[in-house]
Parts: C-alpha cells; sequence; structure tokens
C-alpha cells in the first residue's frame, strides 16, 4: 500500500525490538526516513541497517538528558510514536511509592519529553503526527501491574488533552491500544507457564489456550506486531487527517466497550 509518507521523517520511541521494531520497518517500507531509538546501541544499530534507517537515536527518555540525546541525533520530525515504555509484574501489595514513580518516569513523562522537544516544531511547520502506544488495559485495568496499567491511563488522556491543544495546526494526536502481542518476551511468558496449565507443549496449542483463558478475543488468538504498526500507518498518513483524539484498538475484541 501506499500510505502517501514517503519523504516524511519520522521517531519511533524503543524499536530496537517488538512493537517499536515492527512500526519502523513499516514506516520505513513507505518511504518515510526513519530514525530508529533505542538504549542498547547495538541492538538499534542492528535494526537501523536491516531498514536503511535514515538515522539512530540513543538515550534513555525517563531522563532530561537522555531525552535531549534523543532529540539532538534524531533532528526535527514530522511523525512521532511514542512507544517506549516499561512494565514488570507487581502487584498493590509489592509495588512500592518508588515503583510507580519510575514507572510513571518511563511511561509517561518520556512521552511527554517527546512531545515538548517536536511538536513545537511540528506546529510551525503546519503538519505533523503524533501517535501514542497505549493499551487495552488503560479502560479494563486487572488487579496486577497497578502502576502500569495507570501509566496507559494517562497516555490515553495526554494523548486527547494533546489533541485539543493542537486543534486547528494540521498536527494530530491519537491512539493505537494492542491487546495481547505475540512478541518475543509474551511467548517466552506463556511458554514457561504453559504446563502448570495444562496448554500443552506446541506453540499452536499454547496461543490457543492463551487466548482463550487469559486474554479472551473475537479472533482467537495473539495479535502480531505488523497489525499494530499497520494502524500506526494508517494514523500517520494524510488518510487519517480527520482522526482526531480517537484511539484505535488492535486487541481482538479484547475490550468488550463502545467507547
Amino acid at each position: 500500500m501506499d500510505l502517501g509518507i514517503a519523504g516524511k521523517r519520522a521517531l519511533v520511541t524503543g524499536s530496537s525490538a517488538g512493537l517499536g521494531e515492527a512500526i519502523a520497518r513499516l514506516l520505513a517500507a513507505e518511504g518515510a526516513a526513519v530514525v530508529v531509538h533505542g538504549r542498547d546501541a547495538a541492538r538499534t544499530e542492528k535494526v537501523a541497517a536491516s531498514i536503511a534507517a535514515a538515522g539512530v537515536a540513543l538515550g534513555d527518555l525517563s531522563t532530561d538528558a537522555g531525552a535531549d540525546a534523543v532529540a539532538e541525533a534524531a533532528g526535527d520530525v514530522d511523525v512521532l510514536v511514542n512507544n517506549a515504555g516499561a512494565y514488570d509484574h507487581l502487584g498493590w501489595t509489592d509495588a512500592t511509592p518508588a515503583d510507580w514513580t519510575a514507572m510513571y518516569e518511563a511511561n509517561v513523562v518520556s512521552a511527554v519529553r517527546m512531545v515538548h522537544r517536536f511538536v513545537p516544531g511540528m506546529r510551525e511547520r503546519g503538519w505533523g503526527r503524533v501517535v501514542q502506544i497505549g493499551g487495552g488495559l488503560a479502560s479494563q485495568p486487572l488487579a496486577m501491574q497497578p502502576h502500569y496499567t495507570a501509566t496507559l491511563a494517562a497516555r490515553h488522556n495526554l494523548a486527547v488533552s494533546l489533541a485539543r491543544d493542537l486543534a486547528g495546526t494540521g498536527v494530530t494526536s491519537n491512539v493505537v491500544s494492542p491487546g495481547a502481542i505475540l512478541v518475543d518476551s509474551v511467548r517466552e511468558l506463556l511458554t514457561s507457564i504453559a504446563p502448570q496449565r495444562g496448554w500443552g507443549t506446541e506453540w499452536a496449542e499454547i496461543e490457543a489456550a492463551a487466548a482463550r483463558d487469559l486474554v479472551p478475543n473475537d479472533v482467537g488468538r495473539l495479535g502480531r506486531p505488523e497489525e499494530v504498526a499497520a494502524a500506526v500507518g494508517y494514523l500517520v498518513s494524510p488518510a487519517a487527517a480527520y482522526v482526531s483524539g480517537a484511539t484505535i484498538r488492535v486487541d481482538g475484541g479484547t475490550i468488550r466497550s463502545v467507547h
């Protein structure tokens, strides 16, 4: 497909692996000049080389210094995809206030840092796209990972607030909300817990059982990174110029809501 973004410069944060890498690959394949971001130089440069990226930006976005380094390396961008973030498996009795603060820095303030550094230039040029990668737990939280799910809700909220602030500028702000997506860490987790849950040993059995027991959805499987990337591709394209403050769910129907 031709998304009409050839020549646009895009920064995808956290694109040295997983969802971010898939998004970077799709945008590069569509002709965008993609800047690959990560904290591990070797892994980030490997992805950048494999997609003939326009550049590499290294830095920890949970710090001002790291955000400054990324902004300097990336230069002016037309498309900002805030994908970088962190998560763990702590519950209410385990997650300390310090854990909450660290998670908020990594998942929320990091995105704000990027908005502050790149959106003013988009305003001046009269065109731009900002996409937050959120998640279904933002609106349907579980008992576990309360600090993580709260940061997802904050990401969704800030994206809508930003959309209101960008009214009439030619710059849009939206959210892509993935469900359970088959990245390496998810496959490893499900494979490790499969024996105790009686899910079998073959991946096809494990995936189907996880989609039934853990993340029930209408499709009966986990999503693929490329499916999330496709939604991002739409939102950053000229075809989505009339989409503002929206959340596109890529979750197979996991979130059962009309909102």
